[in-house]
């Protein structure tokens, strides 16, 4: 908050001061003597500018969970890893979007008197801000494609789980069956006198679950 003589600010939950603030301002004396609309300016710029590496170390991380993402043996746990990361992004949003806003009434136009004079600086740092949000937003996108294509991944490992276990349950059931017929006891039973009944029908069992082995290989089932 500036007032014609001082400039307020409230750090909450922070360790690093603005004592480069201060140092820039007294490099540049004739800048100075803008007065405390000046400092305001320092300020803002010097709070912009540390989101930037902010965005970037969540950058990497968003890349480093990309780069992973198809040869995850966990693609849950990817999950996990970019709703964190997009938790992340949103608190980044959360902190640079309301200031675009005041930003902007601090150039052009009708602005406060004590930032009379320094419209071409408070542009810039608006067109900081304005680029930091449309990084932000094109990183939200990216892990809101990333969470789609991991769960997409799922799904289909799931059903080549349930094809797997359906091919297998075909080869079960066919010698079960072929065997349950024969287990019936009735009186007339085909191939019950025969002295190659017993080979047969086991011959027969191993030909169809061949046969079928076979073409599940080839459909990509097993």
């Amino acid at each position: 908050m500036p007032g014609r003589n001082y400039v307020l600010s409230v750090r909450h939950a922070t360790e690093r001061g603005f004592q480069e603030v201060r140092a820039r301002a007294e490099r540049e004396p004739e800048l100075l003597r803008n007065g405390s609309g000046y400092v305001l300016y320092t300020l803002m710029d010097a709070v912009v500018d540390r989101y930037f590496p902010v965005l970037e170390a969540v950058e990497s991380e968003l890349e480093a969970i990309e780069e992973q993402l198809f040869a995850s043996t966990a693609p849950r746990a990817n999950i996990e890893r970019l709703y964190y990361v997009k938790q992340k992004l949103t608190t980044l949003k959360h902190a640079t979007g309301p200031l675009l806003e005041y930003v902007g009434r601090l150039f052009g136009g009708r602005v406060p008197q004590v930032c009379s004079g320094l419209g071409e600086y408070f542009r810039d740092v608006h067109d900081h801000l304005v680029r930091l949000n449309q990084s932000i937003d094109a990183a939200r996108d990216t892990v809101t494609t990333a969470i789609q294509v991991n769960l997409a991944m799922i799904t289909i490992g799931e059903s080549e789980v349930t094809k797997r276990l359906a091919a297998y349950a075909a080869l079960v059931a066919v010698p079960t069956m072929i065997a349950g017929v024969y287990g019936m006891n009735f009186k007339h039973m085909p191939e019950l006198d025969w002295a190659y009944g017993y080979p047969f029908a086991i011959g027969l069992m191993v030909t169809i679950d061949a046969w079928l082995f076979t073409r599940f290989r080839r459909a990509g089932w097993l």
